[in-house]
């Protein structure tokens, strides 16, 4: 019944398909859309016997003339005829679309249907520390000079640019940079003080 299908074709077909696919490999849109008006049904038939699901066949069908319309060239009619190779490109893909199915069926049962709840108690020795190092921080932060303060604020707060933080300060670049570059490592060498 299968092969019926590829043989009940006329002798006019046969050549009416592969000028068809001569000019899709052109990218000729209407040469496309015969083809798929021509064997959509029979390639739908072929894959909603495998998937047994409507929507999900039609969207083989869909990814299967997608394949037709990018990979055209691939086909060899030294090799056999049109029909046949779309049906064989029509099986693969629905096929993998049945492997990949099931693949992620089986990691679902895998997986246990319940995830053990998780009682997460406070940390307050982590809060504690967080609060200590933001407020040791701030007050380095207020022991450097307000130029230092202001540029690595800029720079660090408000996302601005050496050059941005200079022109809006009106302050040279590598005065600037210097600032921030002093700045930081005051920072650096107060917080390591502490730890």
């Amino acid at each position: 019944m299968f092969l019926a299908a590829f043989t009940s074709s006329g002798p006019r077909e046969v050549p009416l398909d592969a000028t068809l696919l001569s000019r899709l490999m052109q990218k000729d849109v209407s040469a496309f859309e015969q083809l798929y008006d021509r064997h959509s049904r029979l390639v739908y038939g072929l894959v909603l016997r495998i998937l047994q699901q409507a929507s999900t066949s039609e969207e083989v069908v869909q990814d299967v003339f997608l394949q037709l319309w990018r990979n055209a060239d691939q086909y060899d009619s030294s090799r056999g005829p049109f029909v046949p190779w779309l049906c064989t490109m029509a099986r693969n893909r629905a096929l993998d679309h049945l492997r990949l199915k099931s693949e992620r069926q089986r990691r679902r049962e895998d997986q246990p249907e319940e995830l053990p709840s998780v009682v997460v108690a406070p940390d307050y020795e982590k809060a504690l520390d967080e609060k200590r190092r933001a407020e040791r921080v701030r007050a380095l932060m207020a022991s450097l000079t307000p130029q230092q303060k202001k540029a690595i604020e800029l720079a660090y707060f408000e996302g601005l640019s050496h050059s941005e933080i200079a022109a809006t300060l009106k302050e040279p670049l590598g005065t600037v940079k210097s600032w921030i570059r002093n700045g930081l490592l005051r920072l650096k060498e107060g917080l390591q003080a502490t730890t």
